[in-house]
């Protein structure tokens, strides 16, 4: 399912960057490393995390888009 959000002015030229400085293809990939680097640097208890330890953010990445993808189907 594709959501649309909105966000300020200010926020957007942010996301901009990170996505630049990520080298994330879409906005969506770019939050999704975000969470996943943020996500390491505390505690994994309560997260989906702990499920990926032996994954690569790449195949988790790959993984999340293919379940987006499927989900936007009829």
């Amino acid at each position: 399912m594709v959501t649309t959000i909105q966000v300020d002015e200010k926020t957007l030229l942010l996301l901009k960057t990170i996505k630049e400085e990520l080298k994330a293809s879409s906005y969506d990939e770019a939050i999704t490393k975000l969470a996943m680097k943020r996500m390491k640097k505390k505690s994994m208890a309560g997260s989906l995390a702990k499920y990926y330890k032996n994954t690569s953010l790449k195949e988790i990445l790959k993984e999340l888009q293919n379940e987006r993808r499927k989900s936007d189907r009829f």
